[in-house]
């Protein structure tokens, strides 16, 4: 038996963030990942030649001191560093009414607008001038300073009191939703309509289920950082959380499936894998999902019957239908990188197959596909509800993946011509790959309606991260998920050298 410090069970970005941070602190780290490749959702894999991101795509304040980025914040710290392509405008909404360019420049998009809604832009200008000051008091307050337990009140009163002093005119939008700002601000349906499917875009909810600062901190980054792609894809920014885990005595072992989270006399006391082997730590970081974790890694009676009634009743987002293709790219000099297209205006943006989303990488990293193609990634909402893999089930899959299939025609109208290697995944795709109950992508937490369970467990010595930690379903939120973790089992003089050096 061998034994650290602290244990992660999960290679996605919420697991090694707080690995290769505590290993920063000097800790005796290690990172087991149930599958052959690091990263979780936001893996890259490659079949015959192309390149694919297994989840995010879009990326804000990746180039070092361009924003508030949590994750640039801790490669920072790590001394690793990602080359990046910034680019405008950052893609298309293609609607049933129409097409329009997207900016990250304010001001663009607000033109861009005007010209379909004169009166909306200006709607929509007052409902961003509500939120960006909520941005421009967070700017103040590095998220790779914050912990997760009442030691945070003396640190941000200590080292940013000018920073939270400006905050306290924000403390009623704080706590509301996207939903209450924009009902004040803004009457235009067509706006209306376009600030549902940005927080859509964002946290998998329409405006009044999206908290606040969530928008305001999307909207910051996207006009004052700029939009950016990580050369090499997502597996890029993995590769550089395994280099600074590693730079820092942090180990990484893959094919390394933990079975159970070991409790004993009602602490956390290690894992053991599927082969039998015993690692001793007493802590414990679970990357899994709030009911992954609480259903499959711990058995019923290690937690309070209440709270895990409690936790497995988290609402969830449904999953999704993934396109990955490979095509011919010849004729399309002209593509943006990013497109979402909203298929029926008299349907729910929420609705399974009416919101894709669409991703070309290689309008910014040729490299991704063989000479001459283009990756293509599409996704769309689909629930697991259903699902199995039986007879029918290929044949499903074909037809579940039509609506993408129609979504993509709207940007290259003789796709289908085109496709030299094809990949559709499901819900099911999602559950078996990346361990996740459903499929799912996170809680589905209402602004309002309830609270993120955040790092903290009632068992001593086990915490978690990821994306059913904090909300946001992207690549800030669960780093930001272990920064705070990371930080909150260290002191806070340890956390303040780490940030003066």
């Amino acid at each position: 038996m061998k034994s650290f410090d602290a244990i992660a069970i999960g290679s996605g970005i919420g697991g090694l963030t707080a690995a290769a941070l505590l290993a920063r602190y000097g800790k005796r780290v290690l990172v087991c990942e149930s599958h052959a490749i690091a990263g979780g959702a936001a893996h890259t894999f490659s079949r015959g030649g192309f390149h694919f991101d297994s989840g995010p795509s879009f990326y804000c304040g990746l180039s070092q001191g361009s924003g508030l980025n949590p994750l640039q914040q801790v490669l920072e710290v790590l001394g690793e560093s990602l080359q990046a392509v910034r680019y405008d405008p950052l893609g298309h909404y293609h609607f049933p009414e129409g097409t329009f360019p997207v900016y990250s420049d304010a001001s663009r998009y607000r033109q861009t607008v005007a010209q379909i809604t004169p009166g909306g832009a200006r709607e929509l200008e007052r409902f961003e001038q509500r939120l960006l000051p909520l941005y421009e008091s967070l700017r103040g307050i590095p998220t790779i300073a914050l912990r997760a337990d009442w030691q945070l009140i003396p640190v941000i009163l200590g080292r940013y009191l000018p920073s939270v002093l400006k905050m306290l005119p924000q403390l009623g939008i704080i706590q509301g939703s996207v939903g209450d700002v924009m009902d004040r601000e803004v009457r235009d349906p067509w706006v209306r309509r376009l600030i549902d499917l940005e927080c859509f875009l964002l946290s998998g909810l329409k405006a009044h289920g999206t908290i606040a600062p969530e928008v305001a901190f999307m909207l910051g980054e996207r006009s004052r950082a700029g939009v950016e792609y990580p050369v090499g894809g997502s597996g890029a920014i993995v590769d550089a959380l395994v280099r600074g885990l590693k730079r820092w005595g942090g180990e990484l072992r893959l094919n390394a499936h933990v079975e159970q989270i070991l409790v004993e006399s009602g602490k956390a006391t290690g894992v053991r894998l599927k082969n039998g082997e015993i690692i001793n730590a007493p802590c414990v970081i679970s990357n899994a999902s709030i009911w992954d974790t609480y259903t499959k890694l711990l058995r019923e009676e290690d937690l309070p019957q209440s709270y895990r009634q409690q936790s497995l009743a988290t609402p969830a987002v449904d999953s999704f239908m993934h396109l990955h293709l490979g095509i011919r790219a010849e004729g399309l000099e002209n593509l943006t990188g990013h497109h979402v297209v909203v298929r029926d205006a008299d349907k729910d943006i929420a609705e399974p197959g009416n919101t894709c989303m669409i991703s070309i990488p290689t309008v910014w990293d040729a490299n991704l596909a063989p000479p001459g193609h283009h990756v293509v990634h599409a996704y769309t909402l689909e629930p697991y509800e259903g699902w199995l893999r039986d007879d029918s089930y290929i044949q499903r899959k074909k037809e579940r993946s039509q609506s993408l299939f129609d979504a993509l025609e709207r940007i290259i109208p003789d796709i289908r011509d085109r496709i030299v290697l094809e990949l559709i995944g499901t819900p099911l795709t999602h559950a078996y790959y990346l361990r996740r109950h459903h499929g799912t992508y996170g809680p589905a937490i209402v602004a309002g309606k309830g609270m993120f369970p955040g790092t903290h467990t009632p068992i001593p010595g086990l915490y978690r991260v990821g994306d059913s930690t904090m909300p946001g379903i992207g690549v800030p939120a669960v780093a930001a998920s272990g920064i705070l973790c990371a930080n909150t089992l260290v002191t806070p003089q340890e956390t303040a050298k780490l940030l003066d050096s």
